[in-house]
């Protein structure tokens, strides 16, 4: 008997992880995005990953074109179910003080939370934004690459703040150089 692939938008829950929806397909994974943990990869014999509801099931792994498609039409439907993005231990409870070069105007203080939830709205934009560009039915390839390369120019000049993520997986990330992080 033939195995099948679940595809993109299958609903599941993990015993560890809880419920979630298949954003991903690999040849021996899924990639979870869980509603309480974010993204994760698991192995599709993992005893504790159930089924809840299965969508576009396969006999083999989606392609890219077909993926972006499902992703496109998850996003839709769990529009309102974000990542969840922690911040790092030693940045928690925080402040971020703004000082002016000129003594005679007040610094501003706001908490570090409230600017690293910002860092990552703009991070999720960038991302939303990405899918729209790859996703354009009017732009050329030679137009999406190119507004790619911008945006992972910033994604690069981003790269400061990941000192604030609490996991790498997290992180942004600009052009890859040859050299190892």
């Amino acid at each position: 008997m033939e195995e099948l692939t679940l595809g993109i938008g299958s609903r599941v829950q993990h015993a560890h992880y809880g419920p979630g929806v298949i954003i991903g397909v690999k040849y021996a994974q899924y990639k979870v995005m869980f509603i309480d943990h974010g993204l994760k990869e698991i192995d599709k014999t993992d005893h504790l990953f159930e089924v809840l509801v299965a969508e576009n099931v396969t006999p083999e792994v989606e392609t890219t074109s077909s993926l972006e498609i499902s992703l496109l039409k998850i996003l839709r439907l769990w529009g309102d179910v974000t990542e969840v993005v922690k911040i790092g231990d030693r940045w928690a409870g925080g402040t971020l003080v703004l000082q002016p070069g000129d003594a005679n105007l007040k610094a501003k203080e706001l908490p570090i939370e409230t600017f690293f939830h910002k860092i990552v709205m703009l991070r999720d934009r960038l991302r939303v934004l990405e899918q729209n560009i790859n996703s354009h039915k009017v732009l050329s390839d030679a137009d999406k690459v190119n507004m790619q390369q911008y945006i992972t120019r910033i994604y690069g000049s981003l790269t400061t703040f990941n000192v604030l993520f609490k996991e790498k997986e997290h992180w942004f990330v600009g052009e890859k150089s040859g050299k190892e992080d």
